[in-house]
């Protein structure tokens, strides 16, 4: 059974200003990160458990898959309803807890 997947209003706003930002020096990079973006999170449906578990929180249900290999995607698998979240998008140089502050994103417990 495929699974859902969902991105979040951050999580895509995320994708976009990272995107944006890219495009000002190689348009074509950035169309590239979108596409690789959505790819990773297309990935989910069959393999949702395919990430690895975000070390700074330890919990089995929240993962990550690294994108353009500098960003870091992260999701929540909720079993029970065969659905993944896309939570946040963010580049691997920051700190998690100030990138998702930033954005307004609050990881489930």
């Amino acid at each position: 059974m495929a699974w859902r997947v969902r991105w979040t209003i951050p999580a895509w706003n995320a994708v976009e200003r990272q995107a944006g930002y890219i495009a000002e020096d190689s348009p074509r990079y950035a169309a590239a990160l979108i596409r690789s973006a959505r790819d990773a999170a297309r990935s989910l449906r069959q393999f949702p458990n395919r990430g690895r578990i975000v070390p700074e929180e330890g919990e089995p249900s929240i993962r990550e898959l690294f994108v353009f290999k500098s960003y870091r995607l992260i999701y929540y698998i909720l079993s029970n309803s065969h659905e993944v979240h896309i939570l946040a998008f963010v580049h691997g140089a920051r700190l998690l807890e100030n990138a998702l502050e930033d954005d307004g994103v609050t990881l489930p417990q």
